[in-house]
């Protein structure tokens, strides 16, 4: 029997399309080169309908920009520079893919992740920037925080695994905190991530129901969806007594997570003024040989075995 899809279900099926095919690209994104790229794009071009033009406008940009992000990263090696950038935001906004997209090819020695977990009960009695701290970077060095110092100013104080005099004294410190940091020499950026209500819905129903991303979806995530107008509140309170001119925030808009990505590293690249690093040429010496050296054989038992 032939049955027809109503335009509000057509329409969620198009956004479901969007999503699986999103997470087939992240798989493409890992596989692109300068070879590849052309090939990839030539094959896209096949099928000129707008999603499609959208994907190869997406791999073009982000392999371009991430040429670019490499260029920064010898830069701040080569300057000595200290960076950190703040990825904050509700769950589900697409802040781990954005810094899975600017850490793709950087060397992970140079650029690093700083994702914490909850405090341990040592950590509950520190000052309450004294874990962050010790993720702050050296010279030559950039961290990208997935979630930050901020968590009190959000999760915490909406969740309320904070007092309110707590929230208070972060929001007196924090502007202080950061200022000194700016001084010390650290390049600090904070990034917001939005999304619409609908938006989050439809994330969570997705990760829900695709065993791949079930994982991502804690009690806190769901928790969160109950409590969407106190979180807004928090946060519309975060962002007017943390904007300083030392680090303003930016509000990313990531409802289309391609151009969000994309967006968020076009501006980045904007914030921190880099050159090119003079390299010297590499030569790979000669390999030594020596007669009295024979090559055992590796044991069969040692290997693994060829299912493929």
């Amino acid at each position: 029997m032939a049955f027809s899809l109503d335009p509000a279900s057509s329409a969620e099926m198009d956004r479901i399309k969007q999503e699986i095919a999103d997470s087939f690209d992240e798989e493409l994104e890992m596989e692109i080169d300068e070879s590849r790229l052309e090939t990839l794009l030539a094959d896209l071009s096949d099928h000129p309908d707008r999603e499609q033009v959208e994907r190869r406008v997406y791999f073009r940009e982000l392999f371009r920009l991430q040429h670019e992000l490499v260029r920064l990263q010898d830069w701040v090696q080569h300057k000595g520079l200290k960076v950190v950038i703040i990825f904050e935001g509700r769950d589900s906004a697409g802040k781990g893919g954005a810094i899975k997209r600017i850490t793709q090819r950087l060397n992970p020695r140079v650029c690093r992740v700083a994702a914490l977990p909850a405090p341990n009960e040592r950590e509950r009695t520190q000052w309450y920037f004294q874990r962050y701290t010790a993720h702050l970077p050296a010279a030559g060095e950039i961290v990208l925080f997935d979630r930050s110092w901020y968590n009190r100013a959000g999760v915490e104080r909406v969740m309320g695994f904070c007092t309110e005099d707590e929230c208070e004294e972060f929001f007196r410190s924090v502007p202080e905190f950061e200022r000194m940091m700016v001084r010390s020499g650290i390049i600090l950026l904070k990034y917001w991530f939005s999304i619409t209500d609908e938006e989050q819905q439809f994330r969570f129903n997705m990760r829900i129901h695709d065993p791949l991303k079930q994982w991502k979806l804690s009690p806190m995530d769901v928790e969160s969806r109950r409590r969407w107008e106190d979180y807004t509140r928090a946060k519309e309170t975060m962002l007017e007594r943390t904007h300083i001119a030392e680090a303003p925030w930016w509000v990313v808009e990531a409802v289309d997570k391609k151009k969000a990505r994309l967006n968020c590293i076009a501006h980045l690249l904007d914030q921190i003024p880099y050159g090119d690093v003079p390299k010297a040429p590499v030569t790979l010496p000669d390999r030594v040989r020596h007669d009295d050296y024979i090559r055992q054989p590796v044991p069969a038992e040692l290997h693994v075995p060829d299912r493929y």
